[in-house]
């Protein structure tokens, strides 16, 4: 059964850090792009940040220079450093794992709130 399990939201100030994990059991860890995705109130669910297995990351425009995507291929974990947050970046964070080659294959967690406070 795979499993995707998001942690580490939370509240903080404008200006401030955190660092949001995902950790993914019950698949092949390598055979998977990991992405993070957030939904705002009211909005659609928007990409922020990809993982490619082998490639470089991908960034939305918006978290360019602030956001960090990693992956730690030995713990099945994808991390999303989230610095110089600003209230706009108040949503809930979902990460995806998507089958490589195999993009319909996919599979999301419960996800994990973060607000910022101006």
């Amino acid at each position: 059964q795979v499993q995707l399990v998001e942690s580490g939201g939370g509240l903080v100030q404008a200006g401030g850090s955190l660092r949001l994990s995902c950790a993914a059991s019950g698949l092949d860890f390598s055979m998977y792009e990991i992405d993070w995705f957030r939904q705002a109130p009211g909005k659609d669910r928007d990409f922020v940040a990809a993982s490619p297995g082998g490639g470089n990351p991908v960034y939305v425009d918006s978290v360019k220079g602030r956001f960090t995507i990693a992956r730690d291929n030995a713990k099945n974990i994808v991390y999303l450093q989230m610095n110089n947050l600003k209230p706009e970046d108040t949503a809930i964070y979902y990460c995806r794992a998507r089958m490589i080659g195999r993009p319909l294959v996919n599979y999301w967690g419960q996800g994990t709130q973060v607000t910022v406070s101006s």
